[in-house]
């Protein structure tokens, strides 16, 4: 008996794509719903590292070419009024609010210091939505894929007893197939899940350190022009 039932268990196809296959229409849609949010989690987390990096490094050009000691207004005047990289932009919206803020005789209309600040938040808040953008995405695929995983496993067991029921039979052979397909549903869980926590922490910790930088550059210029005010 137990040398026909090994036999029976080494015709089972144990390979993902037999597990796969033999899952039931739940457990399978189950499986490429983890799959596609896998994949989803890697696009985002490949795109947010490459934007962070470039976002860095033009952080580290722009603070190179601001304390060179070159006018302010001829900087901005070579970047323009709308830059690409987002330490330019806030600089841009504080350097274009101080512009506008200047009458036609030369004197300041008052409260520009606060206009400036305002700017210059409104355009940080813009660029921490772009840097934060797919971080959600994230923290939910690394919170819900293990449950999503675990309800698959337990649709699976479910289904597995029931054809240990109908078929009277608890050899290996009826009872690991269904097992084994049930548990993959939460090992492609746990596969989705653990890369999504692990890279979202620290693309939080990355994006708050890039935004940390443009919000100190922000009081600085800010301090800057509050100088030129004063005098």
């Amino acid at each position: 008996m137990e040398t026909e039932t090994l036999a029976l268990a080494q015709e089972i196809d144990f390979s993902m794509w037999g597990l796969f296959a033999r899952a039931t229409l739940t457990v399978k849609l189950v499986m490429i719903a983890l799959i596609v949010a896998s994949f989803w989690s890697w696009a985002i987390i490949v795109y947010n590292l490459a934007t962070y990096r470039r976002a860095k490094r033009e952080a580290r050009r722009f603070d190179r070419a601001f304390w060179s000691g070159e006018p302010l207004d001829e900087l901005f005047e070579q970047m323009g009024p709308g830059p690409k990289g987002r330490a330019q932009r806030v600089f841009a919206a504080g350097m274009l609010e101080w512009r506008r803020s200047h009458r036609e005789d030369g004197g300041l209309i008052p409260g520009a210091q606060a206009r400036i600040d305002r700017s210059m938040n409104v355009a940080i808040a813009q660029v921490s939505d772009e840097l934060q953008n797919g971080l959600s995405v994230l923290a939910t695929v690394g919170s819900t894929a293990p449950f999503v995983g675990l309800f698959g496993t337990v649709w699976g067991i479910m289904n597995a007893f029931v054809e240990i029921a109908e078929q009277q039979n608890t050899s290996l052979a009826v009872v690991a197939p269904g097992i084994a397909e049930a548990l993959l549903a939460t090992g492609l869980g746990l596969l989705a899940a653990i890369p999504a926590v692990i890279f979202y922490n620290k693309l939080s910790a990355d994006a708050d350190r890039i935004l940390s930088g443009y919000e100190s550059f922000a009081d600085e210029f800010a301090t800057i022009l509050s100088r030129q005010l004063d005098s």
